[in-house]
């Protein structure tokens, strides 16, 4: 077998084969299957199928992110020290599948202990799926500018990454709550457990064939990597105003995101009581994998910050648009498209944009350590913007009175209403703040891929 660090004869502006774009973006399918479906309704889960209190289910949450977080720079070290036959990124994909789909699955079983086990099993299953995830999350996001150093190439195939990603969203909200109700047959518990177990099996296989197909190209500065000291990684930050711009637009933005993502279930249970609604809904919100695809289109006549901040300022007018849709479930579908396209479009360009927070990082400093910086850049916004936006949804909820498996008060339905679709909206407006300043970096890129790719001949 050869090495995954080979070139396989392709140089710095070659188009990519098309099995390792579609494996690439298979890679987020798997991903987005099972983890989606756990930062989707974990919370609705622990409380109103396991009965854990929503306060206690919101702390669990918050602590396995903040766990989460400390770890991501760890993987990223982790990421930068390894060399194999394989590569740097692309062994874990061999590893960690099998482990993740395990914990994923466990992370939805509710044992019949008391309160207090529940709420430490809960918080244990879920820490390690999580840590776990990362784990590929990392490598994931860092292979990027490891398969190629083109910006148009790695433009493509975050494109394909962003796609695969919708599908495995897709695939989740269109079957997660049937298959429950088919698999637990009127029985919640069991019917978790079980749809968890088909989405782990499906994401393992999908993992471990992108495994078989995905290469890393063979570069000076990946033997650099490869005997970079642990100290000296974390300087590759320094003066990297790019990457500092993308960290805080990121962090923001899945805090946002996993808000908006939580409690819609909450949301059409309670304020419309419509449940019935969440599949479809859901599902509807992957229309906006059109709008993803198109991006490499897009960037012919906008900078990729303009399209970033376009993107969360959709996002936020969806928001609104929900306001304004009330009860009117027309409007409210179209409003919940509309602010899907604009946070579609917004969640894919950290990825396609980290690589070049790396390179920058290599040309200001001369150290090049792409584990690190986009384990902070992407897998760490995406863990610790998930647990605080949750955790935050669940404490505006129980502020306001909100009660699992109960009418609401009025007040309790005005909470839900703003963790929905008033704080969402909010934070997608701040999270463009930070882009106001990155367009004279975006404007350098073209000078720095030329100086990189000239000292690595």
């Amino acid at each position: 077998m050869r090495s995954a660090t080979e070139n396989h004869g392709h140089d710095d502006t070659d188009t990519l084969p098309m099995i390792q774009r579609i494996s690439y973006g298979s890679l987020d399918v798997a991903g987005n299957l099972l983890y989606c479906f756990g930062s989707t309704y974990i919370l609705y889960f622990y409380t109103d199928v396991a009965g854990i209190s929503l306060a206690i289910a919101g702390t669990i949450l918050l602590l396995a992110r903040i766990v989460d977080g400390i770890d991501a720079p760890v993987w990223g070290i982790i990421i930068d020290k390894t060399h194999s036959r394989y590569g740097k990124c692309r062994p874990w994909f061999l590893w960690l599948p099998l482990p993740f789909a395990i914990f994923g699955a466990l992370s939805f079983w509710s044992p019949d202990i008391s309160m207090t086990g529940k709420a430490i099993y809960a918080a244990l299953s879920y820490m390690l799926a999580s840590i776990l995830f990362t784990g590929l999350n990392t490598p994931l996001s860092a292979i990027l500018p490891l398969m190629t150093l083109s910006p148009k190439e790695r433009l493509v195939l975050n494109s394909y990454r962003m796609t695969g990603g919708q599908i495995g969203v897709l695939l989740m909200n269109a079957t997660a709550l049937p298959l429950v109700a088919f698999l637990g047959q009127g029985d919640d518990k069991r019917g978790f457990i079980l749809t968890a177990t088909v989405f782990a099996i499906i994401s393992c296989g999908l993992t471990l064939f992108a495994f078989k197909n995905i290469r890393e190209r063979q570069s000076h500065a990946i033997s650099q990597e490869e005997k970079l000291p642990v100290r000296k990684s974390f300087s590759a930050m320094k003066g990297n105003w790019p990457w500092l711009l993308m960290v805080m637009a990121n962090l923001i933005f899945w805090i946002a995101l996993q808000q908006r993502a939580t409690t819609i279930v909450y949301y059409l249970t309670y304020n419309l009581d419509r449940k019935d609604l969440v599949p479809l809904i859901n599902s509807l919100a992957t229309i906006q994998i059109f709008f993803i695809i198109a991006i490499p289109f897009f960037s012919r006549y906008l900078s990729k910050t303009g399209i970033w901040i376009g993107g969360l300022v959709v996002a936020s007018l969806g928001g609104v648009l929900l306001w304004l849709a009330g009860d009117n479930i027309p409007l409210l579908i179209a409003a919940w498209v509309i602010g899907n396209i604009g946070s579609g479009i917004a969640c894919s360009m950290p990825f396609a944009m980290l690589g070049f927070a790396v390179d920058y990082g290599a040309w200001k400093t001369g150290i090049k350590a792409t584990g690190i910086l986009i384990a902070f850049g992407s897998t760490f916004c995406i863990k610790m913007g998930s647990g605080i936006g949750t955790a935050f949804a669940a404490w505006v909820m129980n502020s306001f009175g909100y009660l699992p498996n109960q009418t609401q008060s009025a007040e309790s339905l005005n909470g839900i209403a703003w963790a929905f679709i008033w704080l969402p909206a909010l934070l997608f407006a701040l999270a463009a703040l930070p882009l106001l300043f990155f367009r004279k970096y975006e404007a350098m890129e073209v000078q720095i891929q030329k100086s990189l790719q000239t000292s690595h001949r």
